[in-house]
């Protein structure tokens, strides 16, 4: 038996890494458990292993009395000096048990042992191994399915990939490669549990920062972010440095670092936006192309009302209001969009525009709505009127020549402001 304990103990340490000692006190502990199990069913017993050469001994340890109540506890004085010099009462004397019972325990038990105890170590090592790893991306293969989880193999072990931290409308299937979010680490019964994730923001910064050197070094910062896993991505982005231009460092050459991003992410679409200190500014940043017109804020209750003209207004609030919700969760405001109303001119409206027009240059007002009747909207529509023509229309001599006469003075007067601007 000694040969092959100390076989054991050679394997664990140089294959496994268990130090000697730790698989001799795991060996003692599982034969001294099992010995007092059997020794007349509840005595003290200690176990005892040679490091150097596999031999095992074990002990009775039994309390010396003058009378024996408990055989499995006790010795009477008289037999105790046989394993014992000069026993006393009280003293505690070890009885060596029978080599070849202990061979027989030693073989039921060691086995078992050392597999339970090899499974512990590789949840240990799993542990040390992850511990500095929790909030990193890490790469595993897709192993199986179960009730909606993934389990993932990530090196030697296996991780959870729940339901909850996938992303909608993807679909993997066992054998294929992942990379993941290391979210959690935690101490189940049955040892760590890796607990990943897909559907987290902390995923997409992580692969910024993997992406783009400049975000890796802090050249540039993620100053905000909002997701809806799956549909899309807003990123807000600010540079230390004035010369690196933030958005387009995260795009990279033709779209290469943003392209490569998009595609871990299966295709999500991802906003890159410019920082500004300014909540109308940034507002007018995140919701491009639309344009805000008439916005309000309430500051109070982080609230801003705007409005956009009727073709942006769905541009603004995207497809099932994606859009709106993640530029409210980027801005940390809430957003009440309205839409611009475009008031029509009416015909009389114009026409009385048109007249106060020609009353501007000295012209009377039924004069000029009698004009603006007949076409002549401004002073600019009278070039190639003649008196002639004014008269043919019904108005006096007198009358024509006044008003092309009133016409030429406000439209030299015109000229003259313009080239003193000039």
């Amino acid at each position: 038996m000694s040969s092959e304990i100390l076989a054991v103990l050679e394997y664990m340490e140089k294959e496994k890494g268990i130090s000697r000692e730790d698989m001799i006190a795991t060996i003692e502990s599982a034969v001294k458990a099992a010995a007092e199990r059997g020794v007349n069913g509840s005595g003290d017993v200690r176990v005892e292993i040679d490091p150097k050469n596999g031999a095992m001994q074990a002990w009775t340890q039994l309390e010396v009395v003058e009378s024996v109540s408990d055989t499995s506890r006790e010795i009477h004085l008289d037999k105790a000096r046989l394993y014992a010099e000069k026993p006393q009462v009280g003293d505690v004397v070890e009885r060596e048990l029978d080599p070849s019972y202990l061979g027989r325990i030693a073989a039921k038990t060691a086995e078992q042992a050392i597999k339970q105890r090899l499974r512990q170590f590789e949840k240990e090592h799993i542990y040390d191994e992850f511990r500095d790893q929790v909030g990193s991306l890490v790469t595993g293969i897709v192993r199986r399915k179960e009730r909606g989880d993934l389990i993932v193999e990530v090196g030697k072990a296996e991780a959870l990939l729940p339901w909850r931290e996938r992303v909608p409308g993807e679909d993997w299937v066992p054998g294929e490669r992942i990379r993941c979010l290391l979210n959690k680490l935690e101490q189940q019964g049955r040892g760590p549990e890796l607990i990943l994730s897909r559907s987290s923001l902390n995923f997409v910064r992580k692969l910024f920062e993997m992406e783009v050197a400049e975000i890796a070094d802090g050249t540039v910062t993620l100053a905000a972010m909002a997701r809806e896993p799956g549909y899309r991505t807003k990123v807000c982005v600010k540079s230390t440095d004035p010369k690196v231009d933030p958005v387009g460092a995260c795009v990279g050459a033709r779209g290469a670092r943003v392209k490569s991003i998009v595609r871990e992410m299966n295709g999500e679409k991802v906003d890159i936006v410019r920082w500004f200190e300014d909540p109308v500014e940034q507002l007018a940043e995140a919701l491009k192309p639309a344009v805000p017109q008439n916005v309000n804020l309430d500051r109070d209750k982080r609230r801003m009302y705007f409005e956009v003209v009727e073709d942006d207004l769905s541009v603004a609030i995207g497809r099932k209001g994606i859009n709106a919700r993640l530029t409210s969760r980027l801005l940390g405001w809430k957003l009440d969009i309205g839409k611009v109303v475009v008031k029509e001119v009416g015909f009389d409206e114009r026409k009385a525009k048109a007249a106060e027009a020609l009353t501007s240059v000295g012209i009377e007002f039924e004069v000029a709505d009698r004009l603006v009747a007949f076409g002549l909207v401004s002073p600019e529509a009278f070039e190639g009127v003649t008196a002639s023509d004014l008269v043919g229309l019904g108005f006096e001599n007198e009358v024509a020549d006044s008003i092309l006469e009133k016409v030429a003075v406000g439209s030299s007067s015109d000229e003259e402001t313009q080239t003193q601007d000039a």
